[in-house]
């Protein structure tokens, strides 16, 4: 995601992204550790592809929840859920069969952490701020939600990035 919390840009572009890179090893673990996906509609229009999951090497089913799965687009390996949230992750959690269930959706995201149904976040945060997009987490008026750290840290601390502005031409 972006410092100032969007994780895709504005129609879910995901360009700002070039350029970067991460903890070598992450993908694999990815790969390994993933049974199942689950996503919304809007992302699954904007990259209607499950192969590219985690570059394409990733392969297992991949569910897509939506309000209207009758004008949705066919796909090999794609399921189609017009259901609860709390029943999409059922369905989720039982085909991931014992492994993890990826939410790649932040609108279901939150409305899993409202209902108390999400165990772990993992954030990547890519330095560059975005100014629009598709945020992480957006719940005007709502409770903040407290996370705390799993790599043994001080649960009060606060994580300090530090950066300076790219000149630009």
């Amino acid at each position: 995601m972006s410092l100032d919390g969007f994780v895709a840009g504005p129609n879910h572009a995901m360009d700002w992204m070039t350029g970067f890179s991460f903890r070598p090893g992450l993908l694999d673990e990815y790969v390994q550790t993933t049974g199942a996906v689950l996503g919304g509609r809007d992302g699954w229009d904007a990259y209607p592809d499950a192969g590219t999951i985690y570059g394409g090497a990733w392969h297992g089913p991949l569910f897509v929840l939506t309000h209207h799965p009758e004008d949705a687009q066919p796909a090999n390996g794609v399921t189609f859920l017009s259901c609860d949230v709390a029943d999409a992750v059922r369905i989720g959690l039982e085909a991931a069969n014992g492994k993890n269930l990826e939410v790649f959706s932040p609108t279901i995201g939150r409305q899993l952490l409202e209902r108390g149904l999400i165990d772990e976040i993992d954030l990547h945060i890519v330095p560059v701020l975005l100014g629009q997009g598709i945020r992480l987490f957006d719940n005007p008026g709502g409770t903040p939600v407290r996370l705390e750290p799993l790599n043994d840290d001080d649960r009060s601390a606060a994580v300090n990035l530090r950066y300076r502005p790219l000149v630009t031409s």
